[in-house]
């Protein structure tokens, strides 16, 4: 089909929700797909069949969240899935036939996270977590009547917990991968035996943690990894799959997504995450070392003024390096050298989570603020992922603490590189970063000149005491890093750091976008402070 794209046909039909996250099958004749309902996170695995066009839910549970374990290249055409249908704290998993529907529960599951099966579709590794909020990892074992057994092969400490996670098995089915930061503050690709949790590196980078792995689709060799500081950049692990990283750096504009391979690894299917160009799509062939553009995501962009991306480093009060990127309204750098030639209002855009990051890349919302007239300036501040766990941790408890810190030295930054005027940056940012709003119009309210908070926590610990049930586990790791809802301690302190605390200090503009089905943050955050600030008679939209 790639050879002629004006042949291609759509193969979904999906009209609710929209597909997030889709697999082929290992047998290339059907198509996977995840999809909630209105919102509710519980995703269903679908199934299309490319043939007839004939769609199914595989995972039909009412109320129960499925999740994709594991498909195979020798059973190509059976799946596993964890489905919460039994105990919605926990995922017990299913054998599933793509053609037939045909489901097999394979056991119950009390105490796991994850697992990770072979291409058998045995299991062969469970993580469980601990009460100290640290993870074990388990090797499992049947004896000679099919019984599964667990032994204990490796701890994952609290500290590590965000950095460390299993990447499947390694062709001798006697190690598996893992991306591990532990002994270490950079996450590494090593293999782990099954033997005896015996670590050996393969790969590692001394700026950021590795943050992708491109594996030999039918063999799980590694091919190649990736890394990100500012951007992204592949790395081979031997100087063929070096040969390669360089061809797609070469062939490929902005930064390389390897999204998918065919079976014999030959062809690969790229998307590129270049600011002014976004998201083309590309067929590399790792035989001729060339990519052929395939498609644009967004093919109405293509003649719009979208405006370049600049990398910086801002550095915080106390010395962290903070990766941020800053967009800059048309017009208002000529030469090009990413920075303003003239003060422009600015939006400090804040990224959810708070474990996870922003990127170099094409964003909607910063490309739409910066046609409008705004600078833009998004902040990995201290608690994103992807610069080791020494940086990740540093947020420990500090919520409207040393996280907000580094958002005003990010502003403060910004004055004094000329971008922009003290009075006129706003704060704006979903999740986290819709907390991080309501943050900075209550405990710096002279900061900002308004905010948008969009399905933001205003209460920590109603936020904390209304988690998803399958998060549960969970709880012990939040408390390490936010607040212990369960102790009177904990509760002062999450009282004392939530918005809804301090709304008399509200006096700028506030708009707050709620999702009425948001199963993690859910509408009462919103609803209360709109509660509180109606009370006062305080403006808020």
């Amino acid at each position: 089909m790639t050879a002629d794209l004006e042949a291609a046909v759509a193969v979904t039909n999906d009209r609710s929700r929209g597909i997030q996250v889709y697999h082929w099958s290992a047998s290339n004749d059907h198509l996977l797909y995840l999809r909630d309902t209105g919102g509710d996170e519980n995703d269903h695995v679908h199934v299309v069949d490319l043939s007839s066009g004939e769609a199914r839910d595989l995972t039909p549970f009412a109320g129960a969240r499925s999740v994709l374990w594991q498909k195979s290249w020798s059973n190509p055409d059976e799946i596993v899935v964890g489905i919460n249908a039994r105990n919605p704290e926990r995922f017990d998993p299913y054998r599933i036939n793509i053609r037939t529907g045909q489901m097999r529960f394979l056991f119950q599951n009390e105490d796991y996270e994850s697992f990770v099966f072979d291409d058998g579709l045995e299991p062969r590794v469970g993580v469980r977590r601990t009460p100290d909020g640290g993870s074990e990892i388990h090797r499992a074992d049947r004896d000679d009547t099919g019984a599964l057994s667990w032994t204990r092969i490796g701890v994952i400490p609290p500290a590590d917990t965000r950095n460390t996670s299993l990447q499947g098995m390694a062709p001798d089915g006697q190690h598996i991968y893992l991306l591990d930061s532990r002994g270490r503050d950079k996450a590494a690709l090593v293999t782990m035996s099954l033997a005896d949790g015996s670590v050996k590196v393969l790969a590692e980078d001394p700026k950021a943690d590795v943050a992708g792995v491109l594996f030999e689709p039918a063999t799980r060799e590694v091919m190649a990894y990736s890394v990100n500081y500012q951007r992204t950049r592949w790395y081979g692990l031997d100087e063929d799959g070096q040969r390669h990283a360089d061809n797609v750096a070469r062939e490929v504009p902005g930064d390389a997504r390897i999204l998918g391979l065919s079976r014999d690894g030959n062809q690969w299917i790229i998307a590129a995450n270049a600011p002014q160009d976004p998201i083309p799509y590309y067929l590399y062939d790792r035989r001729d070392g060339k990519a052929r553009r395939l498609f644009s995501s967004y093919p109405a962009l293509s003649q719009m003024p979208l405006q370049p991306v600049h990398p910086v480093t801002i550095e915080s009060r106390d010395g962290l390096e903070m990766v941020s990127y800053l967009t800059l309204p048309a017009g208002a750098d000529a030469n090009g050298d990413g920075r303003a030639d003239a003060l422009a209002p600015m939006v400090l855009l804040v990224h959810g989570g708070p474990w996870a990051r922003d990127t170099y890349g094409y964003g909607a919302f910063s490309q739409w603020l910066a046609n409008r007239g705004y600078a833009v300036l998004q902040v990995n501040y201290r608690g994103s992922t992807g610069f080791g766990k020494a940086f990740l941790n540093a947020s420990a408890r500090e919520w409207a603490g040393k996280m907000h810190d580094d958002l005003i030295d990010a502003v403060e930054w910004a004055v004094e590189q000329g971008i922009t005027r003290p009075d006129q940056v706003a704060i704006m940012g979903g999740s986290y970063g819709g907390y991080a709003t309501l943050v900075g119009l209550t405990f710096t309210p002279e900061r900002f000149a308004c905010g948008v908070d969009i399905v933001g926590p205003s209460n920590l610990v109603t936020l904390l005491s209304s988690i998803p049930p399958y998060w549960t586990s969970l709880l012990d790791e939040f408390s390490r890093l936010v607040g212990d809802p369960r102790t009177e301690a904990g509760r002062a302190l999450l009282t004392e750091r939530s918005p809804l605390s301090r709304v008399d200090a509200i006096e700028k503009p506030l708009l707050i976008g709620q999702g009425a089905n948001d199963p993690r943050v859910k509408q009462a955050e919103s609803d209360q402070i709109v509660a509180a600030l109606t009370e006062k008679d305080l403006p808020v939209t």
